[in-house]
């Protein structure tokens, strides 16, 4: 297992190089930078002349290195991160780029981890419920419930809840993690619990889609896994129905839901981007289309090593639980 996670690493180093690569050049692919922006703000909203504003912009590219070629950028931005750990400096924000996502990061992991966690832990059980009690009414019920999960967009139902927050409980404290006397206070069971009262919409909603694609698989799985033949031979041995699932079926089941928590926790670390959009909380994937549509690069290009990292992670944790949960795995791997 151990030679196995090295080797994961290893070759995780160029995957990432090639990345790093692609993912700048097509941030840098569309006309315009955040010079242009400037430019545009001095027009628009300054009052300046097209030429005092298309003047200041040019300074402002030599100054911050966009006049350079995009093999020279590439380069420069590279070197920082390997000789200083530095990922940049935020055009948009006016800070460094490793202040922006200090930020947003950590908060954004808590939705990441807290959210597929509830959504593996329901999805599997109620998709164990459905499959053991196929065509009756509880079948029936969950599978609604998987229906409306895969089926209603995550910002349709954002907007519901915004609706009801607002205009109907009239909650005005809409778009942060803590009301304004948490904010910097201290942990505290009154300050966690805060937290929950601000975030649980976004996280019932990333959890209810996560919830109905587990239990949907987990259904169909099992199904076809309670009918082979080994687990008939389970059942002409003796052994109880429970066992039968929960010991035989059941862990041949999880295969593809535990490969599927190798992709997950990228699309998590988002923070759901359209829900944490209407909700306007400040997490990663807000910050990344605000990047994008400024022109900011290098915060763009930095978030969005930051999902390829988790990817990465992600699916070597997926091999390696699955490694534990397969001994045929283990035996192939060692072999």
């Amino acid at each position: 297992m151990l030679r196995f996670l090295a080797m994961r690493i290893a070759s995780a180093v160029p995957v990432m190089v090639i990345l790093s690569l692609v993912t700048f050049a097509i941030i840098q692919a569309p006309p315009g930078d955040y010079a242009d922006y400037i430019r545009s703000q001095l027009i628009n909203q300054g009052g300046a002349s097209f030429a005092e504003a298309d003047a200041q912009a040019q300074a402002y590219r030599v100054e911050h290195g966009l006049d350079k070629p995009l093999p020279v950028q590439y380069l420069n931005w590279v070197a920082g991160i390997i000789t200083r750990g530095d990922f940049g400096y935020s055009l948009y924000y006016n800070k460094p780029v490793a202040a922006v996502v200090g930020e947003r990061l950590p908060r954004t992991l808590l939705l990441a981890l807290v959210c597929p966690l509830l959504a593996s832990v329901l999805g599997i059980t109620f998709g164990i419920w459905a499959a053991t009690r196929q065509y009756t009414w509880i079948d029936s019920v969950l599978s609604a419930i998987s229906f409306l999960g895969m089926t209603v967009p995550r910002f349709l139902m954002a907007l519901i809840i915004v609706y009801l927050l607002v205009f109907q409980f009239n909650v005005s404290e809409i778009g942060s993690f803590f009301s304004p006397q948490y904010g910097g206070a201290p942990w505290s069971w009154a300050k966690f619990a805060d937290l929950v009262k601000h975030v649980w919409p976004v996280v019932a909603i990333a959890t209810f889609g996560g919830l109905a694609y587990n239990m949907r698989v987990m259904r169909g799985n099992l199904l076809d896994t309670l009918n082979a033949q080994y687990v008939e031979t389970a059942k002409a041995k003796g052994l109880t129905g429970s066992a039968v699932v929960m010991r035989h079926a059941v862990p041949n089941a999880l295969h593809p839901l535990i490969m599927y928590q190798g992709v997950v926790l990228p699309y998590m670390l988002t923070g759901e981007i359209e829900t944490a959009i209407i909700f306007a909380l400040p997490t990663v994937g807000p910050a990344i289309v605000g990047s994008m549509a400024v022109g900011d690069v290098y915060v763009t290009a930095t978030f969005m090593m930051v999902l390829s990292a988790t990817l990465i992670v992600g699916n070597i944790i997926a091999d390696m639980l699955l490694a534990l949960l397969d001994p045929r795995v283990r035996q192939f791997r060692e072999s």
